[in-house]
C-alpha cells in the first residue's frame, strides 16, 4: 500500500519492506547500486522518475506506485467520486439542455484554474462541466463541440496526472480522443497524442511513449500546414524531449533529448510570444522550461543551470503551472552540485508561486525530503515548507 504522505524516496523504503527485500537484492534486481539505494532511502539523494521506473519494475509496481499518489482530503474524495461518475457517461448526456456559451465560459475558467494551480477549484467544477460538455458535444455535433469535451477531458487528465489518479489518467485520455476522432480535427489529434504519451511517461514506459510521439509528428507534419502544424509539432516535441530524457541507456537519451529539443525550437521560431492553444503552452519559454528538466534527467545539472543566469526573467510571464516545476528541477540540480542552501531557496519560490502545485508534485516533495536531511538542522523555512507539504522533517 502506497503511504501517501510520504515523499517517493521514504514511499520506495516502505514499499520494499514490505516487499519482503533488502536493500541489496532490490538494488541487484534493479541493477542498481546499493549504496544509491541506501542513499535515496535515508534522505541524502532524491529518487528520480527514472530510477523510480526500474526499482519499480523490479517489485512489479509502476512508476507512479513508487512516487506514490497525491495527498487529498475527504472533500476532494466526494468530487473525484462525482467525476468518475461523469466519465462513465460518456455517451449517455444528460436529457437536459446546456445553454449556448455556458462550456465555452466553463472552459475559459477551468484554463484559468489550470494556470493558476488552482487544483481545488479545479477539482470542484469538472464533474458538472463535463456532464455539461457531453451534453452540448452530442446536441451539436460540431467539430468546436467535440473539441470542447475533448479539452475538458484534457483537463480531466491534467488534474489526474498530477494525482498519480492513474487509472483516471488513463481513461481520459481514451474519451479524449474518442471525442476528437467524432469529427475530423487534426489539431485536436496531436493535442490528444501528447496526453496520451503522457500516460507512458507517468507510468515509465518511456520507448513506447516516445514511439507514440514519433507517429503523433508523422500525422501533423502530413495532415496540417501553417501555424498549426508548428504549433502540434512543437507541442508533441515538448513530450518528446521529456521523455528522452528518462530512457535508462542514456547515451541514447542524449541523442534522443537533443533531436526533440532542436525540433521544438524549430517548430516555435516564429514565435514572438508564447502560444495558448486547448491549454497548452507552445514557445520559446515554454521549450526552455521543458529542456532544463530534461537536461537535469539527462544527469548535467551544470547544463541545465547554465541555460539562464536569471531564472526569473527567463520565466517572466509564463503561468504557475511551468513556473513552479521550473523552480523544483532548478532546485533538483543544486542539490545534485552540492547545493543545498540554493536549492532550498528555488524549492521556497516554487512554494510561493504554486503551493498546490509544489504539494502534489512528487519532485517537489521529494526534494523538500533531500533538502531537510542534509541541512541536518530544522530552520523556519524548513518548518513552514514541512507543514504546509505534511512531509515530516
Amino acid at each position: 500500500m502506497t503511504i501517501m504522505d510520504l515523499a517517493p524516496g521514504a514511499n520506495l523504503a516502505v514499499l520494499r519492506k514490505e516487499h519482503g527485500l533488502t536493500q541489496r537484492q532490490l538494488a541487484r534486481l534493479a541493477n542498481v547500486s546499493e549504496s544509491q539505494l541506501s542513499k535515496i532511502e535515508v534522505g541524502d539523494r532524491t529518487l528520480t522518475p527514472a530510477v523510480a521506473a526500474v526499482l519499480g519494475e523490479a517489485m512489479g509496481l509502476t512508476m507512479d506506485q513508487v512516487l506514490g499518489r497525491a495527498p487529498m482530503d475527504k472533500r476532494e474524495g466526494l468530487h473525484l467520486t462525482a467525476l468518475r461518475s461523469a466519465i462513465r457517461d460518456y455517451d449517455l448526456p444528460d436529457r437536459r439542455s446546456v445553454p449556448e456559451g455556458a462550456v465555452q465560459t466553463a472552459l475559459v475558467e477551468a484554463e484559468r484554474c489550470r494556470s493558476k494551480v488552482d487544483v481545488s477549484a479545479l477539482t470542484v467544477m469538472l464533474p458538472r462541466l463535463l456532464r455539461d460538455a457531453t451534453v452540448y458535444a452530442h446536441a451539436e455535433n460540431t467539430p468546436t463541440a467535440w473539441m470542447a469535451l475533448a479539452d475538458v477531458y484534457s483537463s480531466v487528465y491534467w488534474l489526474a496526472a498530477r494525482h498519480r489518479w492513474m487509472d483516471m489518467a488513463e481513461l481520459a485520455v481514451a474519451r479524449q480522443r474518442w471525442a476528437v476522432e467524432q469529427q475530423p480535427n487534426p489539431l485536436g489529434a496531436a493535442v490528444a497524442s501528447r496526453d496520451r504519451a503522457g500516460t507512458y511517461l507517468n507510468f515509465g514506459d518511456i520507448e513506447r511513449g516516445l514511439t507514440l510521439v514519433d507517429r503523433a509528428i508523422g500525422e501533423a507534419q502530413s495532415t496540417l500546414s501553417g501555424d498549426e502544424r508548428d504549433i502540434a509539432v512543437g507541442i508533441l516535441n515538448l513530450r518528446g524531449m521529456t521523455l528522452a530524457g528518462r530512457l535508462q541507456d542514456k547515451k541514447e537519451a542524449k541523442r534522443e533529448a537533443e533531436r526533440h529539443i532542436q525540433s521544438a525550437r524549430d517548430a516555435c521560431q516564429w514565435m514572438n510570444r508564447e502560444v495558448r492553444v486547448h491549454g497548452l503552452t507552445v514557445g520559446p519559454q515554454n521549450t526552455f522550461t521543458h529542456e532544463l528538466a530534461t537536461r537535469v534527467d539527462l544527469g548535467n545539472p551544470r547544463a541545465a543551470l547554465g541555460l539562464t543566469d536569471d531564472l526569473d526573467r527567463a520565466l517572466s510571464g509564463m503561468p504557475p503551472t511551468r513556473v513552479a516545476p521550473t523552480y523544483i528541477n532548478t532546485a533538483r540540480a543544486q542539490l545534485d552540485t552540492g547545493d543545498k542552501d540554493a536549492a532550498l531557496a528555488s524549492l521556497t519560490r516554487a512554494w510561493e508561486v504554486a503551493p498546490q502545485m509544489a504539494r502534489i508534485h512528487p519532485m517537489g516533495r521529494e526534494v523538500l525530503r533531500v533538502v531537510s536531511s542534509l541541512h541536518k538542522r530544522s530552520n523556519p523555512q524548513l518548518l513552514k515548507l514541512s507543514k504546509m507539504s505534511r512531509i515530516a522533517l
